[in-house]
């Protein structure tokens, strides 16, 4: 079986990994996705991210700092790692320190199935609370999206079935 670099697994099991690389191999990763995460996603901009992170907010996290901005980013490179950001600007009115909070969330997400874009804005709200990759942290993630680790797991599946798509796109055109 070919070595497939699964760069956005490595930190899982090597079984895990080698049930990926079969599916891989079989050329299934793709159909298990489609038919594991059929609902798509119909948040398209930044307006509608905006009440659509609003509304989870609202919901799982009444009393956290409401965020300024919210939008789809598209500078954000899934290869480095970033998904999403929350960033805290602070700016010198008068004599004041304005602090405001932005969520930023990579723009692969618009094209991608709605539940994994519910992970990565629970990711993003949950950083208003917790700053560090905690335990309080992840149970965060877990009261607003209680399956937040498959997501998450699922997730790297995506991009890794995204990274070989474009890989397959490419050798075709050359």
């Amino acid at each position: 079986m070919e070595m497939v670099n699964l760069k956005y697994l490595v930190h899982y099991p090597e079984h895990l990994q080698s049930k990926v690389r079969s599916l891989i191999s079989e050329n299934r990763l793709g159909d298990v996705l489609k038919r594991r995460y059929p609902d798509g996603n119909t948040v398209r901009t930044d307006k509608a991210l905006q009440v659509y992170t609003l509304d989870l907010k609202a919901q799982f996290m009444k009393s956290a700092v409401t965020p300024s901005k919210i939008v789809f980013d598209n500078h954000l490179q899934v290869v480095k790692h970033a998904l999403g950001t929350h960033t805290q600007v602070s700016r010198v009115h008068g004599a004041k320190l304005v602090a405001k909070r932005e969520i930023r969330i990579a723009s692969v997400f618009i094209d991608a199935p709605a539940a994994f874009l519910k992970m990565i804005v629970a990711h993003e709200l949950a950083h208003l609370k917790e700053r560090e990759h905690d335990k309080a942290f992840y149970q965060l993630c877990h009261h607003i999206a209680p399956d937040y680790a498959q997501l998450e797991f699922d997730l790297r599946l995506y991009l890794t079935w995204l990274d070989l798509e474009k890989t397959k796109a490419t050798a075709a055109s050359s």
